[in-house]
């Protein structure tokens, strides 16, 4: 079994962050549509996008927290993690072409429970498009067992 990386519990500290850049593509809203089942034509069908407030199709906001997920899972706290919840709250939309970049940030953390809290924002050309608070149940350090 390949060694499991990310950060356990007691090594998180209030402030560490870890941030990925994703470029949201038309494939991007074709492939989250068909996994969601969104098809909401603003997202879908420029025409009917242009005559929305939007002015054209933008990006599920979905997908765009789901780039929270990726950090979380992936660098932190990293494998092992497992997503409680997630209060967000949008600002702008997220277009095809856009370069998102998401950034995570430890708010705070509870050994006794196992969960921290972390900030989590999306931002596209130093725009904030989303931010959200999110809980995550986190691993605790390994004990060493005696070989």
């Amino acid at each position: 079994m390949a060694e499991v990386l990310g950060i356990a519990l007691e090594e998180m500290e209030i402030g560490q962050s870890a941030e990925a850049v994703r470029t949201v593509t038309e494939a991007d809203l074709d492939m989250f549509a068909k996994v969601s089942g969104d098809y909401n034509p603003v997202h879908m069908d420029e025409e009917f996008a242009r005559a929305t407030p939007f002015r054209g199709r933008i990006a599920h906001g979905a997908l765009v927290a789901s780039y929270i997920s990726g950090v979380l899972g992936n660098q932190l706290p990293g494998p092992g993690a497992i997503f409680l919840g997630l209060n967000m709250r949008f600002f702008h939309p997220v277009r095809i072409g856009d370069e998102v970049t998401t950034r995570v940030s430890v708010k705070s953390v509870d050994l006794k429970a196992r969960k921290a809290v972390m900030e989590c924002v999306c931002q596209v050309n130093g725009n904030v498009t989303m931010q959200a608070e999110a809980e995550v149940m986190v691993r605790k350090r390994r004990r060493k067992t005696a070989d």
